[in-house]
């Protein structure tokens, strides 16, 4: 709708449309909906599930245990996939165990979000970031994997401090877990696929070029149909950030974001602390991804860009965590929540998404301007 309306009032070229689209970037989100659809089609996402709950013996080892699995497959796989795939698993377990699920969804939404910033492909806008500043794969996930596994451990002291009795040292009960359905051959050439994509990834391989062929490799099968893995696919999505990108474009062409920017003294010789609170705070304006896209052409006019781009990624991911309405990782488990009958209600997450996101933002600024700016 908003495409159309500048469409409609001629403040962009019809004609003009497709030079707005980034299109390595939208390559990358589809290609990895085909590589997690695999994966949630093999069963492999409701086995590290059920792996998780059958190692815990007490409520503090889950919670530990759920927040760094989370994590890595977060900065794994796509973070909205993750929040999918584990939080009907975390309420059927805490149904069974009779406990409150709140503390264990929060901790699995805001798990999501940290996790996802240590990788190019954790998240949407680190995408995005990939695909426009060009930082390989390896150098961008040593920049910010301390910031993600700190962030992890504040996590889970966080959740402790907020929710004291849910985390006395009394074991779990003997909870009956469902058996879970894996194919197999799939989940074995599923995962072969993977550990050949992040080699790539690694080797500095073009991540949209390696995970489309990845994607297509998957492709090929005779025993699980394409239309079965399309099916699984969140297409509203490729669609939303096909809009994003020219309704972000037709801003910067026509001078918007630059009277912004002046507007708010944000300039090529801003200083971290700034950069990183003001990203932070226009990401839970407009959302992380526009946040990005607005930002982009600030970014390439640092002095050093490269360290632009890493506080960047860091400060819109981490702002996800502010608000339930930080991200859509935590949209997502508050409506799957809601079907469940359980009320992961706005103010019962932002109160503890708060310190969280103040807490891992000052840290990831610390670590970023001690060795990167």
């Amino acid at each position: 709708m908003g495409v159309g309306l500048l469409v409609a009032f001629g403040q962009i070229p019809f004609e003009k449309l497709p030079q707005f689209l980034d299109f390595d970037t939208l390559i990358l989100l589809f290609s990895m909906m085909i590589l997690n659809a695999n994966l949630r089609i093999a069963g492999f996402f409701n086995l590290a599930g059920n792996a998780l709950f059958r190692v815990a013996r007490s409520p503090r080892a889950l919670l530990a245990l759920e927040i760094f699995l989370v994590g890595i497959l977060s900065g794994l796989f796509l973070n909205d996939t993750i929040c999918l795939m584990f939080t009907p698993l975390i309420l059927e377990m805490m149904t069974n165990a009779r406990r409150s699920p709140i503390p264990y969804l929060i901790a699995l939404a805001a798990a999501a979000n940290i996790g996802s910033a240590a990788t190019l492909t954790g998240n949407p806008q680190n995408m995005i970031i990939g695909v426009a500043s060009g930082i390989s794969y390896l150098d961008f996930t040593s920049a910010l994997l301390p910031i993600t596994l700190l962030g992890l451990i504040i996590l889970w002291a966080i959740i402790l401090l907020f929710y004291p009795k849910e985390f006395q040292a009394n074991p779990f009960p003997e909870t009956v877990i469902e058996k879970v359905e894996v194919n197999r051959s799939m989940l074995f050439k599923t995962l072969i696929v993977v550990s050949g994509l992040l080699a790539a990834f690694l080797a500095g391989v073009p991540i949209a070029k390696a995970a489309f062929l990845a994607s297509c490799v998957l492709l090929f099968t005779r025993r699980v149909q394409p239309h079965l893995v399309f099916a699984e696919f969140d297409w509203s999505l490729l669609v939303f950030f096909a809009g994003l990108f020219i309704v972000s474009g037709a801003l910067e062409a026509n001078g918007i974001t630059t009277m912004l920017f002046q507007a708010i003294n944000l300039t090529s010789s801003t200083d971290i602390w700034a950069f990183s609170f003001f990203t932070a705070g226009l990401s839970n304006l407009v959302s992380n991804v526009p946040a990005v896209l607005l930002l982009k052409s600030i970014v390439t006019s640092f002095r050093d860009p490269t360290a632009g781009w890493l506080t960047l990624a860091a400060a819109s991911t981490l702002a996800g965590n502010l608000t339930l309405l930080g991200s859509v990782a935590n949209l997502i488990v508050a409506e799957i929540a809601t079907r469940w009958r359980v009320d992961l209600n706005f103010w019962e997450y932002t109160r503890v998404g708060l310190v969280i996101t103040l807490l891992t933002l000052t840290i990831g600024t610390l670590w970023l301007q001690n060795f990167f700016w």
